[in-house]
């Protein structure tokens, strides 16, 4: 403990106050001896980097909770399947950076659960960059990460309707052998882009408060 104490910049009180209120792991024992590793350390140096930032012990302890109760990166991003979106590797300070003072245990909880963001050790992994751009946008615009969230995971309804017609037609032209990914995409996301595009219009006409 000492050593690590050491490592972190802090003292062993302090580490020893951490682990008793659940904000590191227990260490690995074998006797009488505990061992602590990197991942101890990373800990540390991430709850001194959301200090800084101005989140509380309690909070970061909730982000702490919401993190190892994820589901783990490689059942989220399904790997080895196909897919047009990069992933994006954070650490819990960076993912803070991304959304400013929006960076709760429940809008954390809710990412989870959309299956925006993933656990991989210590790091968290998001599942899309064009998402987590986009997402980040609307909270600089002033717009709530949590209703960001709420409109995500309405959005992922209309958009798994979306699919199931595109590949129900392909596969109605193309039998029983199943949908061309690359034929698919590109159709179906000009189309849902035009579409949208559309009603953006005819919303905007019928109330142009929405341009404010």
């Amino acid at each position: 403990m000492a050593e690590l104490a050491r490592e972190a910049g802090i003292t062993v009180r302090t580490v020893r106050f951490y682990r008793e209120r659940g904000l590191i792991q227990p260490p690995r024992r074998e006797g009488r001896i505990a061992w602590y590793d990197g991942s101890h350390l990373a800990r540390l140096r991430t709850i001194a980097a959301l200090l800084e930032r101005g989140h509380t012990l309690n909070g970061i302890a909730h982000l702490a909770a919401a993190i190892e109760t994820g589901r783990d990166v490689g059942t989220v991003l399904g790997l080895g399947e196909p897919s047009e979106e990069t992933p994006v590797r954070l650490s819990p300070e960076e993912l803070a950076d991304y959304f400013e003072g929006e960076v709760t245990a429940e809008n954390l909880t809710a990412a989870l659960d959309l299956g925006y963001l993933a656990t991989d050790g210590a790091d968290i992994v998001h599942i899309s960059r064009r998402l987590l751009d986009i997402s980040a946008a609307l909270v600089r615009e002033g717009v709530p990460l949590a209703t960001v969230l709420a409109a995500g995971r309405e959005v992922r309804g209309h958009a798994d309707a979306l699919a199931e017609i595109f590949t129900g037609v392909l596969r109605a032209r193309t039998g029983a052998a199943g949908a061309d990914p690359a034929k698919l995409r590109p159709l179906a996301q000009s189309v849902v882009a035009a579409e949208l595009s559309l009603a953006l219009d005819r919303r905007l006409r019928q109330d142009p408060r929405a341009d404010a």
